[in-house]
Formats: structure tokens, C-alpha cells, sequence
């Protein structure tokens, strides 16, 4: 799927107030391969389900920091059972209990701040895209969420050249909340990213 930034932003108009399940649909009838990626934060369970309701196949790359939350864990479990997804878990090549002994979490504005990003979410996410080669990404990111994420849309191209499919972009929480209850679906909150701290700010896999 190539696509040049005016086709870009005229698909981006066309599928504005589409339904996720609609714009999938598309990208899944004209990719070659296709990937979700998701970490199992709030919310993530919108695009897993819609997606798996397209084309339940589809791998769903998950890099694992090792740093979750018990209750993300416990999340990530239900929904791979209630969903049945096909997961495909990466994690840093270095143990938690081994890193928290020679670097720990460093703060954000310590300079060891960027290997320990690049330890456990950018290292394991490039070995998983290398690995699938995707022509397609399917993602949860939303407007509102970074000042990044700002200048995206519903599709937009990675730096590799990745179409990246953001079904969800235009909804808010309140809109998901409704979408989630009508499918019964589960969510949760308690989350721990120890690459962003702050909720608006970018973890880096994005930009």
C-alpha cells in the first residue's frame, strides 16, 4: 500500500465519521500484511476487538516492558482469551530484576533516560517490526493524547514507510466508554508506562 501524502490526506477526509470497523475492512482487504500493536493500556481493547472482528488472524504484537501493572497483566489475559487474538510477545532482552539492579528507572530528565527507553520499548518494537515487515499498523493512538499525536490522523506513515491505522483517532473517552459498554467489554485503568510517567507525554515509538 503506497501512498502519496495527498492520497493521504484525501483518504484522511473521506474517512472522517466512518466506523473503525469500515476503515479496517478497507486496509485489510488491500494489505499485504498487517500487524496490531498493543500494550494493553485503557482503551486498547477498542481496537483489539474491532479488529479481530475484521480479521481475527491478524498477529497483535505486544512489547512488553516487563514494568506493568498487575492489573494490566490480568487485563492482557482476558482479553487474549476473550478475544483470541494471535499474540506475539516481545520483551527487553535484558530482565527487569537485572536492569533494576545497574539502571533502575531513571527519571525522564536523567540522561540515562534514553537507554532505558530504548532497552525496553524501542529495541523490542523494531526486532517486532523487523520481523513481520508489515505494509499495515494498526494502532490505538488518539487526538488529544500527545502534541504528537495532534499531527497525525486516521492514517499517516511511519518514518519507515508504514501505513499507520488509527481507526479510534477522533474519539474521546466518554465515546469509548459507550463503544465498550455495548460490546460488554472490559477495560482498565490502572496502567504504568515508566517510559512516559506523564500521560501527555510521548513514549517515542510514535514519532
Amino acid at each position: 500500500m503506497i501512498f502519496t501524502e495527498q492520497q493521504i490526506a484525501k483518504l484522511n477526509y473521506q474517512f472522517k465519521g466512518i466506523s473503525p470497523v469500515e476503515i479496517i475492512s478497507w486496509a485489510v482487504k488491500n494489505a499485504k500484511k498487517a500487524v496490531v500493536t498493543t500494550n494493553f493500556r485503557p482503551y486498547e481493547v477498542a481496537i483489539l476487538y474491532a479488529v479481530s472482528e475484521v480479521k481475527n488472524e491478524i498477529p497483535v504484537v505486544w512489547c512488553d516492558t516487563g514494568y506493568n501493572t498487575l492489573n494490566t497483566y490480568k487485563h492482557a489475559e482476558e482479553l487474549i482469551a476473550i478475544l483470541k487474538l494471535n499474540i506475539d510477545l516481545y520483551v527487553p532482552q535484558q530482565t527487569t530484576a537485572h536492569r533494576d539492579v545497574v539502571l533502575g528507572i531513571p527519571q525522564i530528565d536523567d540522561p540515562k533516560h534514553a537507554e532505558f527507553t530504548e532497552q525496553v520499548k524501542l529495541e523490542p518494537f523494531r526486532r517486532a517490526m523487523a520481523a513481520h515487515q508489515p505494509d499495515v499498523w494498526f494502532t490505538n493512538l488518539r487526538k488529544g493524547q500527545t502534541a504528537h499525536r495532534d499531527s497525525l490522523d486516521i492514517l499517516s506513515l511511519s518514518t519507515d514507510g508504514v501505513l499507520k491505522i488509527c481507526p479510534f483517532y477522533h474519539w474521546n473517552d466518554a465515546q469509548l466508554d459507550t463503544y465498550l459498554a455495548q460490546r460488554n467489554l472490559p477495560n482498565e485503568h490502572a496502567y504504568f508506562d515508566p517510559t512516559k510517567v506523564l500521560e501527555n507525554r510521548e513514549c517515542g515509538l510514535h514519532t
